[in-house]
């Protein structure tokens, strides 16, 4: 009888150890892979995790990921992060993802590559998804052809109700957000807009194109403003407003949740750039270009406070037998900038929301000069008693209060003044905006308060 436990008849083969390294890591790869997909449930929350991790763990994440929910992570993602994943990961791999983006998302991505990378990945999809990516890249990035999703859902106006129904139903799994149709003729020329609600309670065999009829469409040029469709989609509360050609032929949609970005990245520019940053800078932005976008706007707030100083030189003598005066001067040009600088953040934000009238811009100015004197007469009051008890000297806290006063009402014209001038001359309003109201403010500033004390005190 055979021993049972003989085992010369069966050979023991072990896997040499590399390949079961291998294995084993593959292995801790998908099930690292399952963790993150369940761990964050929304493409938000994995962008998030993504970008606290090196660049050659987003590489392999996305990479390992499904495809599908690697195009909604990098959809989400840092423009400059998801640049740097781009380029770094397999191209094929890359034109999968690419492939699986809304068109709108994808163009996004892309237009940041340089045009040979961005050719590669193009040239790597199949022929419809690349020439509708090609035709994106061609509008300006800032205006509604740039930002719209070419995901829509037609109707030809001799469909009926039912008919229109069976086509979305049909088309609906592939279109990001189908809350309304669209009713075109043979032209393809838009005729009119229907939300989903009014075909599932318009009557049986109605035709779509007599639903439309006598509409009053309101749709945006693609050469608009993105800040201009984001105002309009906010004004009229739509979800999606429609992008048509010179012959209102529709091209595509801008979405309620494109608006909400291009709001968040204007307001961001706007921000930035009243001090002088590039509007397009961030944490991720290369320090050498930081460097290069800032040093010109430091050099020219540099010679507008040389003015500053060459005024505080000029009644040395004053200062030199009052003392006192050194200590109250930056209190004047410090209340008179903050009044402007809310002066100025209320008109930036009324020519960023376009909710102002261009025939009253000037009335604003006007209201912001009521206010200044309102706020500057309660400062200078305020003023007059405190530097009077504490310098024993009435005459000083009249200078002050009149400087201030003054520098003021200066302060709230010049903010509201300089985003129409900006405007006026072609350029952003926010454009550096505050280094050019601080120059006002502080040379007129010390000139007021030292010219007013050398007169009255000297």
């Amino acid at each position: 009888m055979a021993d049972l436990h003989d085992t010369s008849t069966h050979e023991n083969v072990t896997p040499p150890a590399a390949t079961m390294s291998a294995v084993q890591g593959q292995a801790a790869a998908i099930e690292e892979t399952s963790e993150l997909n369940a761990d964050f449930l929304h493409p938000a929350d994995m962008a998030d995790h993504l970008e606290n991790l090196t660049l050659e763990k987003q590489v392999s994440t996305l990479s390992r990921m499904p495809k599908e929910e690697a195009a909604e992570a990098l959809a989400e993602l840092d423009e400059y992060t998801a640049v740097d994943v781009l380029e770094n990961l397999d191209k094929d791999v890359a034109a999968q993802i690419i492939a699986e983006m809304s068109p709108d998302d994808a163009a996004d991505v892309l237009d940041e590559l340089d045009e040979d990378h961005r050719d590669a990945l193009l040239d790597r999809l199949d022929r419809e998804d690349s020439e509708e990516l090609r035709s994106l890249l061609n509008f300006d990035p800032d205006s509604a052809g740039g930002v719209m999703n070419t995901e829509l859902i037609l109707l030809d106006k001799s469909l009926t109700v039912d008919e229109a129904i069976t086509h979305i139903r049909a088309e609906m799994a592939d279109k990001e957000s189908p809350y309304y149709a669209y009713v075109v003729d043979e032209k393809h020329v838009l005729i009119g807009v229907l939300s989903l609600r009014d075909l599932m309670l318009a009557r049986p065999g109605t035709i779509v194109g007599n639903a439309v009829e006598g509409q009053n469409i309101i749709s945006v040029p693609h050469n608009m403003a993105q800040r201009e469709v984001a105002a309009l989609l906010s004004h009229y509360n739509f979800l999606a407003l429609p992008v048509v050609d010179n012959e209102k032929h529709i091209l595509g949609v801008v979405t309620y949740d494109d608006s909400m970005d291009i709001i968040h990245e204007e307001d961001s520019a706007d921000l930035l750039g009243m001090v002088g940053a590039d509007p397009e800078e961030s944490v991720d932005t290369p320090w050498q270009e930081s460097v290069c976008r800032r040093l010109p706007w430091l050099f020219i707030n540099m010679v507008n406070s040389a003015l500053s100083a060459s005024v505080v030189y000029m009644f040395e003598g004053s200062i030199a037998q009052m003392a006192v005066l050194a200590v109250l001067m930056p209190m004047v040009a410090n209340q008179a900038g903050n009044t402007g600088q809310q002066s100025l953040a209320v008109m930036i934000r009324q020519l960023a929301t376009n909710r102002f009238d261009q025939k009253k811009a000037w009335k604003a100015v006007l209201r912001e000069g009521k206010i200044g004197i309102v706020t500057g007469l309660a400062m200078a009051v305020t003023a007059f008693f405190a530097v009077w008890w504490f310098t024993k000297v009435p005459a000083v806290g009249m200078v002050m209060g009149g400087a201030l006063l003054f520098d003021m009402l200066l302060g709230a014209v010049a903010g509201g003044s300089i985003p129409l001038i900006f405007r006026a001359l072609g350029r952003d309003p926010a454009q550096a905006s505050s280094i050019f109201l601080t120059t006002i403010t502080d040379g007129a500033g010390f000139f007021i308060f030292l010219g007013l004390a050398t007169f009255c005190l000297l």
